[in-house]
Formats: structure tokens, C-alpha cells, sequence
């Protein structure tokens, strides 16, 4: 991980101060709700349904066991037990008291964590691959370069007020997309050239919402060097022609359409001139700097695995953890695990106090010391050796973290709607738990195979249910809460919108919906063909039969 120097401290420390005084005027009177609302939101500070929401940045996912016992103290001295991983790798408290926000910030400070740039309109956390470092399919470590347009967007002026949200993701996987990087407002794709020089291919104007759309290429090959200079262009772009008078039509994705993709590369490129070999321009020694920090932990050779293939061929829950829950690894001997955060009657994405301090425990003793979060808000112990699997199996098991869903029908993601959200038009918790009670025959869920459900409460897509094999978005009709269906979504090996399905359905008829959907894939499947294939072979008109008659 990045680790802060002096002057990144004190920088965070500074900004913690700071927050503190504007807190304690606005509580005395001395600033207006609207002089505060924009300091708040600079330091990850919402208002939400009940109770302020605090979300906390985690860059590119990473956090050490030392943050996650913060995190466990902080969820239980200053909210109610619980946090919430998100689907953009952060952590969000739901219920904190404005005047203890300060406390909570030197909390974070003291293990270099924060909540700037977490919300407001200027650029937000920058994610990647939760595997990114050991999936074996990369072409190289994508987290410098995270790193590296972190320090750059961070406390950034010339982009602290942007029309609207900006969000950037990382892939370096050739084939597929695990970062989603389709769907963000700039999606950085690392590839080499044939030279085997690193580049970027630089995507802008995806993003999900109101308006959901796919990017366009407008870099096709950036050299590493001008990584920044290209980056900056096109934010000068989108501060100089973004539309500010509407925040529905504010965001690039807007932009990049009524410009269209060859005239807003022809600004790009022009604003690319003026920035090239300028202050921008990246060094071999700044990047080797970055990169120091991602060096490969101490791995161990020769290990015997004779335990764990014993554990496969006489434990079948093993087994099938095994292969669901975890994935190959650069290193030989090595596995990465996902601690799913998607129990049965557990809010998806929920950690408890005490889960943190004992997933602390768990990353000391079989990963390095460090955890992932997820864009499906699970987690990642990254590092470990085969010979321990068996053993952290058992431990993760014994905390609810070990169900064998990854990627399967109830690894549901879904934002936390209308019971805590005041934007939410209705609720996204219970139609998630509804659906995973109907299909608790773990057999028949993992022969449905790989099937993406996606909830959100409202336009926002905070669930991401546009890219869900089956989407699910709360709306509302005269106070009551419906739900929309999509299907067809991908945020895999590519990026793409879902269909509407046709008219919506009130809460208690989802989970029939969603059952109709699956028995019509059960029918209609060829021989072991995944539901998201199925779909497009087949289309919208036999699910939409099977539905609405």
C-alpha cells in the first residue's frame, strides 16, 4: 500500500483542523446550513433519511488490518455497530452525529484515512480491480497508476467545483473489465505497446444514473508520460463546456453526446497540445517512487498442499467454497478469497464492529496484514497460501463470511435504499433478502451459474442495477413504492445497458418476477450456458411472455 510521508500527514491533519473550527461555527450559528453544506460534503458528510451518513474514502479498494480495527472502534463508538461497503470500494457509517464528525475524521487521520473528495462535485475515489496486483490475467499492477491520479485529483483546484461528480477507474485485464471502467465518466485502460512501453487507452463519458451510457475511446494509446497532462485535458474540457445550469444534464457522459465523441476528442486533443511536456509530465523516478510501494509481500515457496487436496476430496462445503469463493494467483502456492458480505438476512455489504476486528486478525495471520473492498461489496484477502485455506475457511465460516455465492444469483448488490437513504424512492434491503430466501437451495443457485442481481432505490444507481444481468430499480407511483425491471446488463468482459423489461411491479410481487425470469432461463438454456448468453441468444420477448402473460 501507499504509505503517507510527512507532508501527506500533515496535510490531513491540517484538513481535520480546519473541518473542526467550520463544524464548531456551524454549530454555534456562525455558518448558514448552505455555507455548511459544501464543507460538509467536501469532508464525505450526507444528511440523509434519519441520521447524516459519513463515507469514508478507501483508494482503490485497499485497506491494512491496522484501518480495519479503526474502522470496528469508530462503527462502534460513533454509530450503531454497523458499516456499509459500497459499490464504489468505499465505507460508509449511516448513523453518525454531525458534531462528532471531527472526532471521527482524527480517528482516521491517525491510521491515514479520510473522507475528502468523497462526495461534492469533483473528482471521487479512484477504484480498480479488487484482485489488482495478483490477477494473474493483467498485463501489469494497475494500483500505481490509481495512486499516482490520486495524488494528482486530490485537493486539485482547478477541479474542486466541476459541474458535476467525477469518477475514474483503472483496468490493466486485457479481456474483461473488472473495474467497470466502461461506465465511469473516464476509464483508464493499461495496455502495452509494441514496444512494450505502458500506455493508456482513456475512455470518457460512461456513468450510470438517470442517463445511463457507455464511454467513447477518445485516447487511444497515451504514454505513460502524459498519463496526467491527457487526464487534465479532458477535465478542462468538461469544466469549460459542461452544463451547469442543470445538474440531470451536468455530468461528461451529457457532454461527450452532444458533442460527440470525434469533436470532443478534436477539444481534448487540442488542450492535450498545450499541457504535453509540461508540468504534468510524469518521470521514471516519480513512478518508480509509486511502485515501490506496491512491492510483492513475502511469499513462501515449496509449501504442501497435501492437507488442502485432501480437504477438497472429503469436504464438500470446502470444496465448493474453494471454488466459488476463491480465485488463482500470480504467485504459485497462492490463492485470493472473497469474504462475502451476502449471508441470508444480512444487509448486503454490512460489516459489524466486531467482524472488523476479527477480519483484522484474519488479514495478520493469512494475508499480509491487508484487505480489499469490493465493487460487489464483498472483500479480499489477496494473499493467501494454499496450505492455510482450509484453516481460514473454517474462521470465516464461524463469522458468517464464507458463503459460496460469489458471483451466483443471491450475491446480490444492492444500495441501502428507502430505510436509510433520503433519496431512495423505495426500499432495496428487503426485495434483496426476499429474493435470497426464495433461492436458498445453494445446489439449485449454483446450477443456475453466473447471474448478476443488481437493486437500486432510486435513479442514482447506487446499486448499479443497469449493468446487472437482472436490474432492479425502486420507483415511486403516488407514494407507493413499484420496481422496474431490466435485463441484459453487463459489467464484465464489456460494459452495456440493460433493456427495460415493460411495466413495474409493486414490492410483493418481485421476488414472483424475478422467479418467472429464472424458470424461464431454466427452460430456454442451452447445456451450462450462463444466463447473461442465454438472454442474448433468446432476447426480451420470451421472459417478457413468461411475466405479463
Amino acid at each position: 500500500m501507499y504509505v503517507y510521508q510527512d507532508y501527506d500527514q500533515r496535510l490531513l491533519e491540517e484538513r481535520v483542523a480546519q473541518y473542526r473550527d467550520q463544524t464548531r461555527r456551524y454549530l454555534a450559528g456562525q455558518l448558514s446550513e448552505d455555507e455548511f453544506l459544501a464543507l460538509r460534503l467536501q469532508n464525505g458528510l450526507y444528511i440523509q433519511r434519519y441520521a447524516p451518513m459519513l463515507r469514508i474514502s478507501v483508494p482503490y479498494g485497499m485497506l491494512s488490518s491496522a484501518q480495519l480495527r479503526t474502522l470496528g472502534g469508530i462503527t462502534r463508538d460513533y454509530d450503531k455497530g454497523f458499516a456499509h461497503v459500497s459499490t464504489r470500494q468505499n465505507i460508509q457509517l449511516n448513523w453518525p452525529q454531525v458534531e462528532e464528525v471531527p472526532d471521527i475524521l482524527a480517528e482516521l487521520a491517525k491510521v491515514q484515512m479520510h473522507a475528502i473528495q468523497t462526495s461534492g462535485n469533483c473528482i471521487r475515489n479512484i477504484t480498480t480491480d479488487e484482485y489488482a496486483g495478483v490477477n494473474p490475467h493483467e498485463v501489469e499492477d494497475p494500483r500505481p497508476w490509481c495512486e499516482i491520479i490520486r495524488q494528482w485529483s486530490t485537493f486539485n483546484p482547478e477541479f474542486a467545483y466541476l459541474p458535476r461528480k467525477f469518477k475514474i477507474a483503472v483496468n490493466a485485464v486485457p479481456d474483461a473489465d473488472p473495474a467497470v471502467i466502461g461506465v465511469h465518466d473516464i476509464g483508464v485502460q493499461v495496455v502495452h505497446g509494441d514496444d512494450g512501453e505502458t500506455g493508456f487507452q482513456v475512455w470518457a463519458g460512461g456513468g450510470l444514473g438517470r442517463t445511463p451510457m457507455t464511454g467513447a475511446l477518445i485516447g487511444e494509446f497515451v504514454p505513460w508520460r502524459h498519463l496526467l497532462a491527457y487526464l487534465e485535458a479532458i477535465l478542462r474540457v468538461y469544466n469549460k463546456y459542461g452544463n451547469r445550469d442543470n445538474k440531470y444534464k451536468a455530468r461528461i457522459k451529457i457532454l461527450v453526446k452532444a458533442l460527440g465523441p470525434e469533436r470532443f476528442r478534436e477539444l481534448t486533443e487540442a488542450e492535450f497540445a498545450e499541457l504535453k511536456d509540461g508540468s504534468m509530465t510524469l518521470t521514471e523516478d516519480e513512478v518508480a517512487r509509486i511502485r515501490e510501494c506496491f512491492t510483492a509481500p513475502a511469499y513462501r515457496d515449496g509449501q504442501d498442499t497435501g492437507a488442502v487436496d485432501r480437504a477438497l476430496d472429503e469436504n464438500r462445503a470446502f470444496n465448493r467454497w474453494y471454488h466459488t469463493n476463491t480465485r488463482a494467483h500470480k504467485h504459485d502456492g497462492y490463492r485470493a478469497v472473497t469474504v462475502s458480505l451476502k449471508k441470508t438476512g444480512r444487509i448486503p455489504g454490512d460489516i459489524s464492529d466486531e467482524q472488523f476486528e476479527k477480519l483484522a486478525d484474519l488479514a495478520d495471520r493469512f494475508s499480509f496484514g491487508e484487505v480489499r473492498n469490493t465493487h460487489q461489496q464483498n472483500m479480499v484477502l489477496a494473499d493467501v497460501a494454499k496450505d492455510d485455506l482450509f484453516a481460514l475457511w473454517e474462521e470465516l465460516d464461524a463469522l458468517g463470511f464464507a458463503t459460496p455465492n460469489l458471483g451466483l444469483l443471491t450475491d446480490i448488490v444492492a444500495c441501502p435504499g428507502g430505510d436509510l437513504c433520503a433519496l431512495a424512492n423505495a426500499k432495496s434491503v428487503p426485495v434483496a433478502e426476499g429474493i435470497q430466501r426464495r433461492f436458498d437451495d445453494i445446489d439449485y443457485v449454483h446450477d443456475l451459474g453466473p447471474l448478476d442481481i443488481n437493486i437500486s432505490g432510486c435513479m442514482n444507481a447506487c446499486g448499479h442495477h443497469h449493468i446487472g444481468h437482472i436490474g432492479i430499480l425502486g420507483v415511486d407511483k403516488k407514494g407507493k413504492e413499484f420496481y422496474q425491471i431490466t435485463l441484459g446488463g453487463r459489467g464484465d468482459k464489456v460494459s452495456r445497458i440493460g433493456e427495460k423489461m415493460g411495466p413495474s411491479f409493486e414490492s410483493h410481487e418481485v421476488t414472483d418476477v424475478i422467479e418467472k425470469i429464472i424458470n424461464t432461463y431454466v427452460d430456454r438454456r442451452l447445456e451450462n450456458e450462463p444466463f447473461i448468453d442465454t438472454y442474448e441468444r433468446i432476447g426480451m420477448d420470451p421472459f417478457k411472455e413468461s411475466v405479463y402473460g
